[in-house]
């Protein structure tokens, strides 16, 4: 769920003024799952302007501060959420670490990279989510080091109905700046959006396992 509408669009507007979003409805991108897509969201961007990055940390900081105001330690997923994990952690004098996909395959084989007390509150902190299944990935590594996962947070969501039954399934709470129908919405009153790719961008998230250009 989105923190509060106004943040949602704030949101969505800087990453259009950056153009952190990527629109390709006749050559659509391919995803790391197999899905096409003629929507690419590239978060990271923001990291390369001072003023958004700072928006960001300050935004995500302030709705760990009030959701989880006894988090002990600030996690980012490995790669994309390192950066704006350790800003937020950062911003809230917090201890931070990042948890990798997978164990590291030499030298101490650590999956988990930083200091996590046994016991530790956490909250993961998460650039973008698609279905949410990398990101709970790593929920469940911190789970079984024993760490008490107090919620999630993330930049940005494609809002996909598997990713809410999937973080249902989990049990865990998902609080994002922005989303994807804020997203559409801004990109439509931006008046760079004909009705064609429009309606391309409602049927795609309707059905993206499936959807072709």
């Amino acid at each position: 769920m989105i923190l509060d509408a106004r943040t949602a669009h704030e949101t969505a507007e800087k990453l259009m003024q950056i153009k952190a979003i990527k629109l390709q409805p006749k050559e659509p991108f391919t995803w790391a799952s197999g899905w096409q897509s003629p929507i690419y969201c590239d978060n990271r961007v923001s990291l390369s302007y001072p003023e958004l990055r700072n928006y960001l940390k300050k935004s995500l900081a302030k709705a760990l501060k009030s959701l989880y105001p006894d988090a002990e330690v600030v996690v980012g997923v490995a790669t994309g959420a390192i950066a704006i994990g350790a800003l937020v952690a950062d911003e809230l004098d917090l201890p931070f670490v990042y948890v990798r996909p997978e164990p590291k395959k030499h030298g101490r084989q650590n999956q988990i990279e930083g200091e996590l007390p046994p016991n530790s509150k956490v909250v993961v902190i998460e650039d973008l989510i698609s279905t949410g299944g990398s990101s709970l990935k790593v929920v469940n590594v911190l789970r079984d080091s024993g760490a008490e996962v107090q919620g999630m947070l993330a930049l940005f969501t494609y809002a996909f109905r598997i990713a809410e039954e999937n973080f249902k399934s989990a049990n865990l709470d998902l609080y994002t700046l922005s989303d994807y129908p804020h997203l559409l919405e801004a990109l439509k009153h931006s008046g760079n959006l004909n009705q064609e790719t429009f309606e391309t961008l409602i049927n795609w998230r309707e059905d993206p396992s499936a959807w072709q250009a």
